[in-house]
């Protein structure tokens, strides 16, 4: 059994994808159309920079989704992929909106207006140096809660944001907090990286944009999903549209579970887990996660080549 995986935010490089806008006419039109529904061109953006324009969260959001849908439309169309042997569907924050159009439950264009709307209300929430999040290494959930309820009576928001894999949470929040929270793992010698973002996404600092987004998503179409998708905020499957769309707008302040979902995945039976986007992020958390998956990413034609001669075995 297997699940598709999409990438979030921080796959995103300068130049993803080119390959495959290079060597086929469908995502060729893929990034044009992507250009007429943004009025401008994120396709230039993302083949050749500026990166510091890419960067911004209000492009890098579509951007993704862009490449990941690029390549799954390749994989599928062009490679003939028989998703049949597919159980989920799943990706990370953002990823979903890609996991949600890969399984047309969602109309590509409606997914990059949302993800554009939702990059600008992430950004603008929160004014810029007012918050932070850092990536804690080699801790559990549970003792990253007894460390945040230690700092209870500083004033501000300290939340988990990302509990990505074994060992790599991300934690988000008011940036006093946050600094208070290094200082106090610096003390204890508990390892940790600064995050390079332009605000503290997945805590509630993020309500102000769920509450833009919920009247932007509400007044879009979606379908019942081909594929089961396993949800950000509640690391199950799910499948009504109706439903999907409150948890949408729940997943910008809360935190993305992605480790029980890669958990309960495993548990559902799926062995073969299958990044389709930028980067191989997510591969890296599925391999701290579940000792004996088997992980494929594909960013190139020959990682298509081998998964499909992989699949033939």
């Amino acid at each position: 059994m297997s699940s598709l995986l999409f990438p979030g935010q921080g796959s995103q490089i300068v130049g993803m994808g080119s390959e495959f806008y290079n060597n086929f006419d469908l995502v060729k039109k893929i990034f044009k159309e992507a250009d007429e529904k943004l009025n401008f061109s994120i396709s230039k953006m993302i083949l050749q920079g500026p990166e510091d324009q890419l960067q911004l969260t209000k492009n890098t959001q579509p951007a993704i989704l862009i490449v990941s849908f690029s390549i799954f439309k390749v994989l599928k169309d062009e490679f003939n992929f028989d998703c049949k042997s597919i159980k989920f569907f799943a990706g990370h924050s953002l990823g979903e909106y890609s996991a949600l159009v890969c399984s047309e439950a969602l109309d590509f264009n409606d997914a990059l207006y949302l993800l554009h709307e939702r990059g600008k209300a992430m950004q603008e929430a929160v004014p810029v140096g007012k918050g932070g999040m850092i990536a804690i290494l080699g801790l559990k959930v549970e003792d990253i809660n007894k460390l945040l309820k230690e700092n209870k009576h500083i004033k501000g928001v300290c939340e988990i944001a990302n509990d990505n894999a074994d060992g790599q949470v991300i934690v988000s929040g008011d940036k006093e907090k946050v600094d208070q929270l290094k200082i106090n793992l610096k003390e204890k010698k508990i390892k940790f990286i600064p995050l390079k973002v332009s605000a503290p996404f997945h805590c509630t600092l993020m309500k102000p944009a769920a509450e833009i987004m919920k009247n932007k998503i509400n007044s879009i179409q979606f379908k019942d999903p081909n594929f089961e998708i396993i949800n950000n905020v509640t690391a199950k499957a799910e499948i009504s549209s109706d439903k999907i769309k409150k948890l949408l707008i729940d997943q910008i302040f809360s935190t993305v579970k992605w480790r029980e979902s890669l958990l309960n995945m495993s548990n559902l039976g799926v062995k073969n887990f299958i990044e389709i986007g930028p980067g191989k992020a997510l591969t890296g958390m599925v391999k701290r996660t579940i000792k004996d998956a088997n992980c494929f990413s594909i960013n190139s034609i020959t990682d298509i080549k081998n998964l499909i001669n992989e699949f033939k075995k």
